[in-house]
């Protein structure tokens, strides 16, 4: 199996130029043979906390079924960010989209205090995703006792989907690789580009192998990829 992580500089509220950017990097990682591909935190509206009500989505909203479709044809799982709403208040999701299978949604459990103010926490997190794949948001890697539900229910991959910047980034790398190495998995993060919120993001899209070993790494300045083979735990990174 190949496992890729997507690294994109979303354009605030704009989810149809978003998606379009989504498509090439799919594109791209179908082109190097991935079978699953997470883009980071929000992806779809970059990292908007205060502008969550105007610009959450709703899960059948008709502008996502090009992944649906991309998915079905070349038989890969893509999954993106959104803020997603519900009857209780809006979710910082990750929608999957697996080859004609129903859609799931994995919601943010352990939200940020500054985001409480904008979204709700996620609840019954349980997704089903081929190759022991365990999925954290941002905030979520920094709970301990996150990778260790997902190393309790036997995940042999953990990947934090986050807006970071570079200080966040930092702390994020060393948590990363010591979950890595503590419930030997292999651990990938995907980080955006550009302006969110109130900082900037730094890119640096990353994986560690199971003993908390840096495999590689993108830049802090262009749009790609890396994809791990998780026969050989080599790494290759592309970029657009």
């Amino acid at each position: 199996m190949k496992i890729c992580a997507a690294q994109t500089r979303p354009i605030k509220g704009d989810i149809e130029n978003n998606i379009a950017h989504h498509v090439k990097l799919i594109e791209l990682a179908i082109s190097h043979h991935a079978d699953f591909i997470v883009f980071p935190e929000l992806s779809l509206t970059g990292y908007e906390p205060r502008l969550a009500s105007l610009l959450a989505m709703n899960v059948d909203d008709g502008r996502l079924d090009v992944f649906q479709k991309i998915s079905d044809h070349k038989k890969i799982s893509i999954v993106v960010g959104a803020p997603i709403k519900s009857n209780d208040g809006i979710y910082i999701s990750l929608i999957i989209f697996q080859p004609y299978k129903k859609q799931q949604i994995y919601s943010k459990e352990f939200l940020h205090p500054d985001e409480e103010t904008f979204f709700i926490s996620g609840k019954n997190n349980s997704v089903d995703l081929p190759g022991d794949i365990a999925l954290a948001i941002c905030y979520e890697l920094s709970v301990p006792e996150h990778s260790l539900h997902a190393f309790k229910q036997r995940a042999k991959v953990y990947i934090a989907s986050v807006a970071k910047s570079a200080i966040g980034y930092e702390k994020s790398s060393k948590i990363l690789s010591n979950v890595a190495a503590k419930y030997s998995m292999v651990v990938l993060m995907t980080n955006c580009l550009g302006y969110c919120d109130n900082f900037e993001c730094v890119g640096q899209t990353s994986a560690w192998d199971t003993h908390g070993t840096l495999l590689g790494q993108l830049d802090d300045a262009r749009e790609g990829i890396i994809i791990v083979d998780m026969n050989t735990l080599i790494l290759e990174k592309f970029y657009i």
